[in-house]
């Protein structure tokens, strides 16, 4: 029989990449696993109300993912640097030929294809913020937010 110091945590960037529930780190935040196999607006956000895991409630109060337009920002303009400085490496930065509007405009194209995964990972940060991950949550009860 395994004792509980030998049982490990799953990995804390694994699970938010994966979109899994904060405070187990199993239980699935979307019932459908790709944003883009059900390219609908109204299925990218598809979310049972409970972990099925570990039963915390995921919508926690009414308009509680307002707040992820702010994590969304954050990461499109991460990306966006990002990929700045790998065309400035890789293909330079010129002002005598367009060569920042190509980049401007392969970036808008990614950020498009990206939107619908950008958008369902800021609401697996932001849930971040609000609930911790409990390595006993089989033996005590989600928190809700006061």
């Amino acid at each position: 029989m395994m004792d509980k110091k030998s049982l490990r945590a799953p990995n804390s960037t694994w699970s938010i990449l994966t979109m899994k529930c904060p405070r187990c780190r199993y239980g699935d935040m979307f019932i459908h696993k790709s944003a883009y196999r059900h390219l609908s607006l109204k299925n990218i956000f598809a979310m049972p109300e409970h972990c099925a895991e570990c039963g915390q409630k995921f919508d926690i109060e009414p308009g509680f993912w307002y707040g992820t337009g702010y994590v969304s920002y954050a990461i499109t303009v991460a990306i966006s640097v990002a990929t700045f400085i790998a065309w400035w490496v890789l293909i330079g930065i010129s002002i005598k030929d367009n060569r920042v509007f190509w980049w401007l405009g392969i970036n808008a194209l990614l950020l498009v294809v990206l939107q619908p995964w950008i958008m369902r990972l800021s609401r697996v940060i932001y849930m971040r913020f609000f609930v911790s991950f409990d390595p006993d949550y089989k033996q005590t009860l989600p928190k809700q937010l006061d």
